[in-house]
């Protein structure tokens, strides 16, 4: 009779022996197939987690806005954002797609793939990433433009926007033509200046095209009713704290994607850089906020706090993939600075009514994280990023680098020309066919019953 420990030894020999035993030969170049198979599957994975993230981010503005906003006004919020994503997948679908990434007439704009026409898996797989990014723009504008704003305007001004305002810039900028205007390297721009315009994730295609379009908007708008008193701008506060710091929290977390995924390869060696960047600048934006509103007022002020987190989060969606820590720290920290200066600057100077700080903190903010990058840039092929394929081509100047400087401050130049000009129009238009602004009985009623005929919290209504 065998023994038990004999059976085992035996297996264990048998085990060892397949081990070690030479496997079925496979070439070179099978190898490698079956590689870039993984790859390619990690990839397809990552952009659809990425772009879930970013999706989710539509929730945390929602919250932002109607946190920061009055009660007779959130179910109005609400419906603008979840049609802002939902008009938004549609528009891109149908033409803002094909704007901006088709075939290029001249480096200025695409001409084919509308309706994503041709599509295969992994066009659909960029188009759905790309796509949760055009809708955010509509909504920083939605933000700005709370508490007076006529529904429909708002609707046919996303539309604006997803088909032509932000595809526009974002062809020059991220399409790849080789005379697009801001990146292309056949372009008279980039030869002029000597380097091709870097926004890694956004600062300007996102963020600064629809923090200046929010600026165009409130100027034709006009402030909410009471907002400024014999020329002093007066507090309207928001309703709900909690809703604010909650929607911004999940935009911290939806910056994951937004940045982290903006490398558009689950197989990037850089990916945990450009996290752990976009998380030091927030962090030291929203610390600056607090300390300055301290000092300031004497008391740590909660809602430009919380803006100083975002704002540090859309300074460094430029430069995530291109600096060093330290430097994100500084970029978040100007970044917190130029969000409390510009909330004072639209209100005290500019007389605008901005009841989340959008423009301050997309526009103004973006335009900064731009300009950072010709600064901070270590440069391709430098320092930490000495293999990275999408840091920005040239050094910044503190590496002793200008050229990466000069196209910088173009696009920066080009993005509000761009942004804020189309938008000036396009509000004046809706303004003459539609009407922008509710009348003044229904922006005291709120928006909630005269625009949707419901009320956010009906328990709070005395009949």
């Amino acid at each position: 009779m065998i023994h038990k420990k004999s059976i085992s030894v035996l297996v264990l020999i048998i085990a060892l022996a397949m081990l070690t035993m030479p496997a079925m030969a496979v070439t070179p170049e099978e190898n490698a197939e079956q590689i870039g198979a993984v790859q390619a599957a990690l990839t397809f994975v990552w952009l659809l987690v990425a772009g879930a993230l970013v999706f989710f981010m539509h929730a945390g503005f929602s919250l932002v806005e109607a946190g920061l906003t009055r009660t007779k006004n959130t179910a109005n919020i609400l419906m603008k954002n979840a049609m802002t994503i939902t008009i938004g997948i549609l528009i891109y679908w149908a033409v803002g797609w094909a704007v901006m990434y088709g075939s290029s007439f001249a480096g200025l704009f695409g001409t084919d793939q509308f309706f994503l026409k041709g599509a295969d898996n992994a066009l659909w797989n960029s188009w759905f990433f790309q796509m949760v990014f055009a809708a955010t723009g509509a909504t920083i504008v939605s933000g700005a433009m709370a508490e007076r704003t006529k529904f429909k305007a708002y609707l046919l001004f996303t539309v604006v926007m997803v088909a032509i305002i932000y595809p526009v810039y974002g062809h020059w900028v991220w399409s790849g033509a080789d005379l697009a205007l801001l990146s292309g390297g056949d372009s008279f721009l980039v030869k002029w200046l000597g380097a091709a315009f870097h926004d890694f994730a956004g600062s300007g295609v996102v963020h600064s095209i629809g923090g200046y379009a929010a600026l165009a908007g409130v100027i034709v708008l006009g402030p909410r009713l009471g907002k400024f008193k014999d020329g002093k701008a007066q507090a309207i506060p928001g309703h709900n704290l909690t809703m604010a710091f909650l929607g911004t929290f999940i935009l911290m977390l939806g910056w994951v994607g937004f940045n982290g995924g903006s490398t558009l390869d689950g197989n990037d060696p850089y990916i945990n850089l450009v996290v752990v960047n976009t998380f030091l600048a927030a962090a030291a934006g929203a610390v600056t906020a607090m300390l300055i509103t301290w000092k300031k007022t004497g008391k740590p002020d909660p809602s430009l706090t919380a803006n100083g987190i975002l704002a540090g989060l859309v300074s460094i969606t430029a430069p995530a993939g291109s600096v060093e820590n330290w430097a994100a720290i500084v970029i978040g920290i100007i970044g917190g600075i130029i969000m409390i200066a510009g909330v004072f600057f639209n209100e005290n100077r500019l007389k605008v009514d901005d009841p989340v700080g959008a423009i301050p903190v997309h526009g103004y903010c973006g335009s900064w994280g731009l300009l950072s990058v010709g600064i901070f840039s270590v440069g391709i092929g430098n320092g930490i990023l000495a293999d990275a394929a999408y840091a920005a081509g040239a050094p910044g100047l503190i590496y002793g680098g200008f050229s990466q400087l000069l196209i910088q401050i173009a696009g920066i130049l080009i993005a509000f020309v761009w942004a804020f000009g189309v938008s000036y129009i396009a509000f004046k238009i809706l303004d003459a066919l539609v009407g922008l602004r509710v009348s003044e009985k229904e922006e005291v009623q709120g928006l909630d019953i005269s625009e949707h005929g419901v009320n956010a919290y009906p328990e709070y209504i005395i009949d």
